[in-house]
């Protein structure tokens, strides 16, 4: 059985298969737009913020260019953390918590990512954005 034999057993007419590619065709108009909506241009600053029980100890401004350096954060208990910043994104390096998790966690660089979370020590490390892209904000 042929292609044109199999459409005159079908109850398929001609306009049917134009309706059938036009909708196929239609149903990639949204990432289509959506994509050139994301291509603007990335004026966000972004920023990664240390808090420790809930405190803001510190925030790094990670840029794509930016330096590689290092920052120590020590407890009045004894606990360290180490971080390292390097361009656009941020790690824990080193700790003296027992797990080791949050060295393990690696690098992370994207407003709304999972942070960085040293349990032991009751230290975070998040990403934010200035244009909104975090999850739960709101640009007026």
């Amino acid at each position: 059985m042929d292609l044109k034999e199999f459409i005159q057993k079908s109850y398929l007419r001609p306009w049917d298969i134009a309706i059938i590619l036009l909708l196929t065709i239609s149903s990639f108009l949204p990432l289509v737009v959506f994509g050139i909506q994301n291509t603007g241009t990335d004026d966000a600053t972004k920023q990664a913020v240390l808090k420790v029980d809930g405190e803001v100890i510190k925030v790094f401004e990670l840029k794509e260019d930016g330096p590689t350096y290092t920052y120590k954060y020590e407890a009045a208990d004894g606990d360290y953390n180490v971080i390292e910043v390097s361009g656009d994104r941020i790690r824990m390096v080193e700790t003296n918590c027992g797990d080791q998790i949050c060295v393990q966690r690696g690098w992370i660089s994207k407003a709304g990512e999972t942070p960085i979370a040293c349990l032991p020590h009751n230290l975070f490390i998040t990403v934010e954005a200035s244009d909104g892209s975090e999850d739960g904000s709101l640009i007026y």
